[in-house]
């Protein structure tokens, strides 16, 4: 399927369409912007103001802000590296939801935080863009979440040594396949944070 024949397919933005019942509310999900996840990052401290940004607009929108914290063997618990990045300062309401795999919704209680609270529409921004951002993104699909990931507030470090693009053409090719990425009665997107509307609709 060509890019331009799913654009004239893909339904116009705005409003829920989950398959998942009873799910009317919007959240702004954050995902592993750590110490040491971000410490070489693309675009680094532009991608952190402008998610604090998101986190504040959807605070006043009255929105869940949900934090992700990723562990494991090369970002043990509790080491320098583990933290959130200072700029992004989690409220004592907002769930922290602890993950040690890609995909945020695997061997977590993500689902059980976005279910408690009626959510079935989610905006995604954090790192790195190609593991747990992509993991995450395909993982809030497939479960029945519309999934609206926020193009300039994700992020990941060079890994061109290893054979990977650059960072910049990394984040250009996520945004770009996913702001063309359909499944039945859901809907996935992506929409710039200057753009980002947490209105649910009534």
């Amino acid at each position: 399927m060509g890019l331009e024949w799913a654009a004239r397919d893909t339904p116009a933005p705005g409003g829920i369409v989950t398959t998942l019942v009873n799910r009317p509310n919007t959240a702004l999900l954050v995902v592993d912007m750590q110490l040491g996840v971000v410490a070489d990052a693309y675009r680094r401290d532009d991608v952190i103001a402008t998610i604090a940004a998101l986190v504040e607009k959807a605070r006043g929108a009255g929105v869940d802000v949900v934090w992700v914290q990723h562990s494991g063997e090369e970002l043990p618990r509790g080491s320098d590296g583990w933290p959130y990045v200072p700029e992004l300062v989690r409220s004592d309401s907002e769930p922290l939801v602890p993950k040690e795999y890609s995909d945020a919704f695997e061997a977590t209680d993500l689902e059980s935080v976005l279910a408690n609270r009626g959510i079935g529409r989610f905006f995604l921004a954090g790192a790195q863009t190609d593991e747990c951002i992509r993991s995450t993104l395909h993982g809030g699909i497939t479960r029945g979440y519309d999934v609206m990931l926020v193009a300039d507030a994700h992020t990941t470090e060079d890994l061109s040594e290893f054979g990977a693009p650059p960072p910049e053409l990394v984040v250009a090719h996520t945004n770009l396949y996913w702001q063309y990425h359909r499944a039945p009665g859901r809907k996935a997107g992506t929409v710039n944070a200057a753009d980002v509307d947490f209105a649910s609709p009534s």
